[in-house]
């Protein structure tokens, strides 16, 4: 059913190419970000399920 549509587009074999390099591009971006995060703002949002202290913001901590 299917491959009557797909023969009448024009150049439809770069589809899948195309989404393989967005889902490739993507998940290197995603594993280049977790390999350079600073690994004390991993340990602190860890911890904030656990923490029942109010969240304060920085400027709050900084006076």
């Amino acid at each position: 059913m299917f491959k009557h549509y797909f023969e009448q587009i024009e150049q439809v074999e770069i589809w899948p190419i195309i989404s393989l390099s967005i889902f490739f591009i993507f998940f290197v971006c995603l594993i280049i970000y977790v390999l350079t995060v600073d690994k004390k703002y991993i340990s602190e949002v860890s911890q904030l399920p656990m923490d029942d202290s109010p969240v304060n913001s920085k400027k709050d901590q900084e006076r």
